[in-house]
């Protein structure tokens, strides 16, 4: 795996619950990217964020620790 690989760590339909894990992230100094792969015309389905994949077992337990999944 690259370095500059990117993985999906979190997704979600509900913004505010995305827009906090990114907040988390940022705190934690990991650099994140969201791709929406919701349908356009009815807005179903989630948001992805990604992390490097070096960065993504210690978001994950970041995210884990947060929301408690």
């Amino acid at each position: 795996m690259m370095a500059n690989d990117w993985v999906s760590i979190y997704s979600s339909g509900q913004f505010i619950d995305l827009e906090a894990v990114k907040a988390l992230l940022a705190e934690n100094e990991i650099g994140c990217i969201s791709m929406d792969k919701r349908d356009s015309a009815y807005l179903i389905g989630d948001i992805e964020i990604y992390v490097q994949a070096e960065d993504a077992l210690k978001a994950k337990q970041l995210i884990i620790q947060f929301i408690g999944e």
